[in-house]
């Protein structure tokens, strides 16, 4: 069983920061509460990526006379950290417009509570 969590410590992590966003977004009622939620969940997926494409023992994929020719099975991908420093930058832009949104929402409605602002917007229709 210890070996388990010896192997794969990464993907334990990965998994308890998942469970860490998901109570932020589903049992949290305040608005900034759930986007810290949303935050912490992408940046679990994030981090899965990024530990499933490392390699123990695996080199960069850059040809160096110094370093000999390594079979190709040894090289890293570059390709899902690329993927993820996009994905970074995007959740950082989500994040950006998500937390001025509800900047404007505190301003119109003056709350931050979800049920508060839900039954104040309701009011505002009827």
């Amino acid at each position: 069983m210890s070996d388990l969590f010896t192997g794969y410590y990464a993907y334990v992590f990965v998994f308890v920061l998942m469970m860490i966003g998901v109570y932020g977004i589903l049992v949290k009622r305040n608005l900034i509460k759930k986007m810290i939620g949303m935050t912490i969940f992408q940046l679990s997926i994030i981090l899965f990526y990024v530990a499933a494409a490392n390699k123990w023992g695996g080199t960069v994929p850059v040809l160096d006379a110094r370093l000999g020719t390594p079979l190709a099975s040894q090289y890293i991908n570059p390709l899902p950290h690329c993927l993820m420093l996009t994905a970074i930058v995007v959740g950082v832009a989500t994040s950006g417009v998500a937390f001025a949104l509800i900047i404007s929402t505190f301003r119109r409605f003056n709350t931050l509570d979800e049920n508060e602002l839900l039954e104040k917007m309701r009011k505002k229709d009827a």
